[in-house]
Protein backbone atom coordinates (compact mmCIF):
# COMPACT_ATOMS: atom_id res chain seq x y z
CA UNK A 1 0.00 0.00 0.00
CA UNK A 2 1.24 3.43 -0.50
CA UNK A 3 0.35 6.27 2.30
CA UNK A 4 0.65 9.59 0.85
CA UNK A 5 0.68 12.09 3.63
CA UNK A 6 1.85 16.04 4.71
CA UNK A 7 4.04 15.09 8.18
CA UNK A 8 2.77 18.16 9.60
CA UNK A 9 -0.49 17.16 9.22
CA UNK A 10 -2.48 15.86 12.27
CA UNK A 11 -4.67 13.83 10.37
CA UNK A 12 -1.87 12.10 8.86
CA UNK A 13 0.25 11.92 12.16
CA UNK A 14 -3.13 9.66 13.42
CA UNK A 15 -3.62 7.69 10.20
CA UNK A 16 -0.18 6.69 10.31
CA UNK A 17 -0.16 5.81 14.02
CA UNK A 18 -3.19 3.99 13.39
CA UNK A 19 -1.64 2.14 10.42
CA UNK A 20 1.27 1.33 12.69
CA UNK A 21 -0.68 -0.06 15.53
CA UNK A 22 -2.51 -1.98 13.61
CA UNK A 23 0.65 -3.78 11.85
CA UNK A 24 -0.46 -2.44 8.10
CA UNK A 25 2.81 -2.17 6.02
CA UNK A 26 2.96 0.83 3.72
CA UNK A 27 5.21 2.84 1.44
CA UNK A 28 5.75 6.21 2.76
CA UNK A 29 5.35 9.20 0.39
CA UNK A 30 5.35 12.70 1.46
CA UNK A 31 2.58 14.76 -0.51
CA UNK A 32 5.08 18.29 -0.34
CA UNK A 33 8.16 16.50 -1.82
CA UNK A 34 6.20 14.00 -4.55
CA UNK A 35 2.90 15.64 -5.93
CA UNK A 36 0.92 12.81 -7.31
CA UNK A 37 0.78 13.33 -11.27
CA UNK A 38 -2.43 13.94 -13.32
CA UNK A 39 -2.19 10.55 -14.38
CA UNK A 40 -2.25 8.73 -10.85
CA UNK A 41 -4.70 11.02 -9.57
CA UNK A 42 -7.27 10.18 -12.58
CA UNK A 43 -6.49 6.68 -11.75
CA UNK A 44 -6.86 7.07 -8.09
CA UNK A 45 -10.30 8.84 -8.62
CA UNK A 46 -11.70 6.18 -10.50
CA UNK A 47 -11.03 3.19 -8.24
CA UNK A 48 -12.13 5.32 -5.00
CA UNK A 49 -15.22 5.82 -6.50
CA UNK A 50 -15.75 9.30 -4.88
CA UNK A 51 -16.53 12.45 -6.38
CA UNK A 52 -13.59 14.47 -7.75
CA UNK A 53 -14.54 17.38 -5.58
CA UNK A 54 -13.21 14.90 -2.57
CA UNK A 55 -9.71 14.76 -3.30
CA UNK A 56 -9.38 18.69 -2.72
CA UNK A 57 -7.96 19.89 0.46
CA UNK A 58 -11.34 22.38 1.21
CA UNK A 59 -9.74 23.51 4.54
CA UNK A 60 -6.34 24.47 2.77
CA UNK A 61 -4.74 27.59 1.97
CA UNK A 62 -4.27 27.55 -1.25
CA UNK A 63 -7.94 26.40 -2.24
CA UNK A 64 -9.04 29.47 -0.37
CA UNK A 65 -6.65 31.78 -2.53
CA UNK A 66 -7.43 30.63 -5.60
CA UNK A 67 -11.30 30.84 -4.63
CA UNK A 68 -11.82 27.27 -5.37
CA UNK A 69 -15.04 26.74 -4.32
CA UNK A 70 -16.76 29.23 -6.84
CA UNK A 71 -14.18 27.97 -9.90
CA UNK A 72 -14.39 24.40 -9.33
CA UNK A 73 -18.18 23.63 -10.38
CA UNK A 74 -17.00 25.40 -14.08
CA UNK A 75 -13.95 23.36 -14.51
CA UNK A 76 -14.03 20.02 -16.71
CA UNK A 77 -12.38 16.92 -14.77
CA UNK A 78 -9.35 17.05 -16.74
CA UNK A 79 -8.77 21.01 -15.61
CA UNK A 80 -9.29 19.48 -12.42
CA UNK A 81 -6.87 16.75 -12.73
CA UNK A 82 -4.22 19.04 -14.10
CA UNK A 83 -4.63 21.95 -11.19
CA UNK A 84 -4.82 19.12 -8.20
CA UNK A 85 -1.40 18.07 -9.84
CA UNK A 86 0.39 21.08 -9.48
CA UNK A 87 0.94 21.11 -5.81
CA UNK A 88 0.35 18.08 -3.12
CA UNK A 89 -0.59 20.85 -0.61
CA UNK A 90 -4.25 21.10 -2.85
CA UNK A 91 -4.60 17.40 -2.77
CA UNK A 92 -6.81 15.56 0.19
CA UNK A 93 -4.89 13.62 2.79
CA UNK A 94 -3.88 11.25 3.98
CA UNK A 95 -4.39 9.16 0.76
CA UNK A 96 -3.81 5.42 1.22
CA UNK A 97 -3.74 3.35 -2.06
CA UNK A 98 -4.11 -0.31 -1.92
CA UNK A 99 -4.24 -2.64 -5.17
CA UNK A 100 -8.76 -2.73 -5.29
CA UNK A 101 -9.21 0.86 -3.08
CA UNK A 102 -8.20 4.49 -2.20
CA UNK A 103 -9.39 6.26 0.29
CA UNK A 104 -8.66 10.19 0.78
CA UNK A 105 -8.48 11.69 3.92
CA UNK A 106 -8.97 9.54 7.44
CA UNK A 107 -11.86 8.35 9.06
CA UNK A 108 -10.66 5.16 11.21
CA UNK A 109 -14.42 3.57 11.38
CA UNK A 110 -13.83 3.74 7.31
CA UNK A 111 -9.74 2.42 6.88
CA UNK A 112 -11.30 -0.66 9.78
CA UNK A 113 -13.64 -1.71 7.69
CA UNK A 114 -11.40 -1.92 4.22
CA UNK A 115 -8.39 -2.72 5.97
CA UNK A 116 -9.41 -5.82 8.36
Amino acid sequence: MLFICYPRCTTCQKAQKWLDANGITYELRNIKEENPSADELRSWHKASGLPLKKFFNTSGLLYKELGLKDKLPTMSEDEQLALLATDGMLVKRPLLVGDSFVLAGFTEAEWESKLR
